[in-house]
């Protein structure tokens, strides 16, 4: 019968400023490592510049869902621009995994052909790093739980700081045994961290943007919750999609018993929805009823 509206509030001017931070020192770190990394010979400072990047293309669709969430909606766009951030993320995943194509063939190449590598100037910058993404996951740490959007942005930043440890690692293990096939390998599995980051990346902005259910969403769990509440009899065409990265729809039909208090009925029946699931606009339609064999075949 009606829509009852919830505006997402991540979008905070506190959190709006750790995204700047973030995305700013991290892309300075991103020109520096590879830098370095191309002057030292080092390629496993090449593939981790490579995968920060991944990480500051991954804070900026966080940031831009962020600032379209807040953009006003038109009578030509009615949900307004959120679904900008699901694009958004699909060209990310898209060129990310061109950029490990690139990796694994340099690496590849080099590991046929060890070479020599300047281990002090890839302990230092990585040891650089380790501080740069542990302070930008600092930076997203309390809100990354009340925010899904912001969960991701915090542990690709966790990640990078371990990856950062492994380039360590490698380094003064080839400072100490001089084994230089030791960087190509190193390379190697940061390209593999890419691809498993951006796989999921890729499947999940895929699934969105095909309008399925998300994954911060039980479909069966809000069907039970819905099929129990008092006088409802049956529900049909239960739909749940994501607006953008961070903001869930649903719409259903619900069939009723009686029409007595509707409005009562749906103000609540909505305040419990968002309150339960991670939903931000519910759309629910009435009717007076037993649900019938039909309705069910339309739902499906």
């Amino acid at each position: 019968m009606h829509e009852h509206h919830h505006e997402h509030s991540a979008g905070s001017a506190a959190l709006g400023r750790a995204f700047k931070i973030g995305i700013v020192i991290n892309l300075l770190f991103v020109a520096i490592e590879a830098g370095f990394g191309f002057s030292a010979n080092a390629l496993s400072l090449v593939a981790d510049a490579g995968h920060n990047l991944s990480d500051v293309l991954g804070l900026a669709v966080s940031w831009i869902a962020l600032l379209l969430s807040g953009r006003p909606r038109t009578v030509k766009r009615t949900y307004g621009y959120k679904r900008s951030s699901i694009l958004a993320a699909l060209f990310n995943a898209v060129f990310l995994l061109v950029a490990v194509g690139g990796i694994l063939v340099e690496a590849l190449q080099r590991l046929a052909d060890p070479q020599p590598v300047a281990e002090n100037q890839v302990i230092v910058v990585a040891a650089v790093g380790i501080l740069i993404n542990g302070f930008t996951a600092w930076l997203f740490m309390k809100d990354q739980k009340q925010d899904l959007n912001v969960k991701g942005a915090f542990l690709h930043m966790a990640a990078d700081t371990l990856v950062s440890v492994g380039v360590v690692i490698a380094a003064l293990v080839i400072k100490v045994t001089g084994w230089f096939w030791l960087d190509p390998v190193i390379s190697i599995l940061i390209a593999i961290v890419i691809l498993l980051g951006t796989w999921g990346l890729l499947r999940d902005a895929l699934d969105l943007s095909l309008d399925a259910v998300p994954r911060s969403v039980d479909y069966d769990e809000v069907a039970s919750f819905l099929t129990a509440q008092p006088t409802v009899a049956g529900q049909h065409d239960l739909h749940i999609w994501a607006l953008s990265t961070t903001e869930n729809a649903m719409t259903v039909h619900l069939c009723r018993t009686t029409l007595a208090d509707n409005n009562r009925f749906l103000e609540q029946l909505d305040h419990e929805l968002t309150r339960r699931f991670d939903l931000s606009h519910v759309t629910i339609q009435v009717e007076l009823g037993e649900i019938t064999e039909e309705s069910v075949k339309h739902s499906i």
